[in-house]
């Protein structure tokens, strides 16, 4: 079993920052891809960022050159550092792994259970 745990969210004002952290654990042989996706009331969850094992990023329009997706390897984390965020960055934050456990399962869309971002103007 697997399991994703974000934190990190809370309330900024706008133009603000805040870094995002989701960490992986269980019995992990591997984590590959790793992602954020955002999800705010009345809309469509919608990709952030992803970040693959070897370290390339891909990023939604919204997100270039405000947000940095990163991660450790070795702690099997994923951090997503936004800045200049503004009220529409406010949603609901969830990461995404793809995992290979010790069992030789893949799972292919593990999900964390999210953490709000709140951009006040």
């Amino acid at each position: 079993q697997v399991q994703l745990a974000e934190s990190g969210g809370g309330l900024v004002q706008a133009g603000g920052s805040l870094t995002l952290s989701c960490a992986a654990s269980g019995n992990i042989f591997r984590v590959n891809s790793m992602g954020w996706y955002r999800q705010a009331p009345g809309e469509q969850r919608e990709m952030v960022a992803t970040i693959t094992r070897g370290g390339t990023t891909n990023y939604a329009d919204s997100a270039k050159g405000r947000f940095t997706i990163s991660r450790d390897t070795v702690k099997a984390t994923v951090y997503l550092r936004m800045t200049s965020l503004k009220p529409e960055d406010a949603a609901v934050y969830r990461c995404n792994a793809d995992v290979l456990s010790i069992n030789g399962a893949r799972y292919l869309e593990v999900w964390g259970q999210g953490t709000l971002v709140t951009v006040s103007s």
